[in-house]
């Protein structure tokens, strides 16, 4: 054993390690482009929906200087005029340089059914074509664009929550440090899952999943330098772009952060709460045990992720329907 053998994998987790692309575990930077293709795949919206009373609108919006991306708003075509249930603002995952909106539209039809919520998916410009601070600042231009039309799309801007998976949990992270250092309101909630927060690549659980895994060390730093570039690793990045580099969490909503005990991100996630308990904050911290990167969308019938998945949805319900 070395000191930085990697934790087990759960026994129903790990055969899906065998099926994954080699991209899924180690990705190179002449491997972005096929990841940003497998990646880039949207659901059938008409398979999700399944004649559901889900309405779905996309949006141009202004983004970072000048630019456009597009805002995706989901709600219940049903909503009654007048109630002002919750907002919903997911960001999508793929390290910076993948994915897309659609991959967070599974969860955001069921909350809103669930919640009469009215929610909203961005959709960012990527690295390395579009580096930091890009991304983050489109984010937050998407969610002051989606809070100021609150009353025109019928919920309240108070009991807004926001969130997202991997990268798009870092960018939450990063978009709510942004509201609240320009003096902007603060979402009710937070919700970190697995989130990508911090560019150093150096924790204890960064060594340890190196060649195995989802998403492992390699990965973890062609997504950061794809963002950063040269800057990735100094001290000249900002805690927007990286959030573990905040020294002070005080202002946060109260934060919903989990991660699997065999990934990369495991120890900046049990970090980034413990920060938050420090100046006095709320935070729900789940590590759990044999787990990989994203392992509750890879293998949803696991019975670890049916329970990560469960414990999750615990805590949305309390914090969009206050039970």
């Amino acid at each position: 054993m070395t000191a930085h053998a990697h934790p087990p994998f759960d026994v129903e987790l790990e055969p899906a390690l065998d099926a994954a692309p080699a991209y899924f575990t180690t990705l190179e930077p002449n491997g972005i482009a096929d990841f940003r293709a497998a990646t880039a795949r949207p659901p059938s919206l008409n398979d999700l929906i399944a004649g559901r009373p889900v309405e779905v609108t996309d949006h141009t919006v202004t983004g970072y200087d000048g630019g456009e991306i597009t805002v995706t708003v989901l709600q219940r075509s049903d909503h009654q005029k007048g109630a002002a249930g919750p907002g919903i603002y997911l960001i999508h995952g793929g390290g910076m340089v993948g994915g897309s909106r659609w991959s967070v539209a599974p969860m955001l039809v069921e909350w809103v059914l669930a919640y009469d919520a009215v929610a909203a998916a961005v959709e960012f410009r990527l690295a390395p074509d579009f580096p930091d601070p890009v991304p983050v600042e489109d984010c937050y231009a998407g969610l002051e664009w989606f809070t100021g039309r609150a009353d025109e799309f019928g919920f309240d801007p108070r009991r807004l929550l926001i969130g997202g998976q991997s990268a798009g949990g870092g960018l939450s992270a990063g978009t709510t440090l942004l509201a609240r250092d320009r003096g902007r309101p603060m979402p009710a909630a937070l919700l970190l899952m697995w989130p990508m927060l911090d560019d150093r690549n150096e924790t204890i659980s960064a060594r340890q999943i190196d060649g195995v895994g989802i998403w492992d060390r390699t990965s973890n730093q062609t997504g950061w330098t794809a963002l950063l570039g040269d800057r990735r690793g100094t001290a000249d990045v900002s805690i927007y772009a990286a959030p573990a580099r905040a020294t002070d969490l005080s202002g946060l909503p109260p934060a919903y952060i989990e991660a699997g005990s065999a990934e990369v991100f495991r120890d900046e996630a049990v970090a980034f709460a413990s920060r938050i308990w420090e100046v006095g904050g709320s935070a729900e911290l789940h590590i759990w045990a044999g787990g990989f990167h994203g392992f509750q969308t890879i293998v949803p019938t696991a019975a670890l992720s049916q329970r990560a998945v469960q414990t999750r949805e615990s805590w949305v319900r309390r914090v969009l329907s206050g039970g």
